[in-house]
Parts: C-alpha cells; structure tokens; sequence
C-alpha cells in the first residue's frame, strides 16, 4: 500500500499491468441522486419536458457512460462489459430522480468506474434535460453500493441499497 499503482518509480502515471490476472466474474453497482426543485420535478414527473423523457433518455446515455469509461477516466482500462443496465426512478417523498448503474464483466479487472461513469453521466443528463427550467438541481451522493470478484472480493456499502 505504500505505492502508487498508476505510477511509474519516476512518477510518470502509467496503467496498472493486469495481463497477468486471470478472468473472473466482476460485478458493480453504484448509485446517484439528483434532487430537484419543486417546478422541475413537476415537469418530469408529468412528462412535461420539451427535451423529451427525461429518465428513458438519462437511462441510455448513463450505459453510453459505462461503455464509454476508459475513454474518460484515462488509466481506466478498456474492458468487455457483459451487462449494463441503469434505472432512474422519481421519488417524490425526497423530490428527486434516484440513479442505479448495474455493471457485469468476465474480465481482469473490476467494473466499479463503469458503474459510477454510468450513475454519473446519467445525472448529468438528468441536469442538462432540466436546466433550462431552473439551474437549482444538485446531483448528490454518487457512491458504489456493491462489488464482487476479483482479489479484494467482496464489497457492501454500510448503509445498503435505496435511502
């Protein structure tokens, strides 16, 4: 724990050489929050969004996202995803659009940047959808909530699934 993985002796950032790992099954979700103003969460929960359906339309852009890591985070290595799938759903108790990004991969390499790119760039399109009717929204509280496979096992978020 004392180096740093994506650093070479000379400091220069360099990918983590897994060509020696085997295969395994990998698996990740993460989750997201995007809270909106009372005006805007009108607007979607009524469809009622001139730039379309907001969530259906979040949905496919965050697994664009997950397919799209290594493209984004530059040490990311490119991986085959065997599954991506992503689900914003409205809850109107806490007036907000909450975001789960489900990844798997048989691969050397985990998927957790996968499923938080995805949770990620889903926000963002919630926002960029939305702005237009007011600037106030907050994405808030993107984390990993599982992860399976590979050397470090297993993985839960203390507080579990759906706040």
């Amino acid at each position: 724990m004392g180096e740093f993985t994506h650093l070479d002796r000379d400091g220069h950032p360099v990918m983590v050489d897994v060509s020696g790992k085997p295969e395994t099954e990998r698996e990740a979700i993460a989750e997201g929050w995007v809270f909106l103003p009372d005006t805007v969460f009108a607007a979607v929960r009524d469809s009622a969004v001139k730039k379309g359906d907001v969530l259906r339309i979040a949905e496919l852009a965050g697994i664009q996202g997950a397919k799209q890591t290594p493209v984004l985070i530059p040490l990311c290595h490119g991986i085959r995803l065997d599954k991506a799938s992503l689900r914003c759903e409205l809850v109107p108790e806490r007036k907000a659009v909450r975001i789960e990004c489900e990844v798997k991969a048989r691969e050397v390499t985990g998927v957790e940047m996968e499923a938080l790119t995805g949770v990620s760039v889903a926000a963002l399109t919630v926002y960029d959808m939305c702005k237009a009717l007011d600037k106030g929204i907050e994405i808030r509280d993107i984390r990993l909530l599982m992860k399976k496979g590979g050397k470090s096992g297993e993985y839960r978020a203390a507080s579990g699934g759906k706040r």
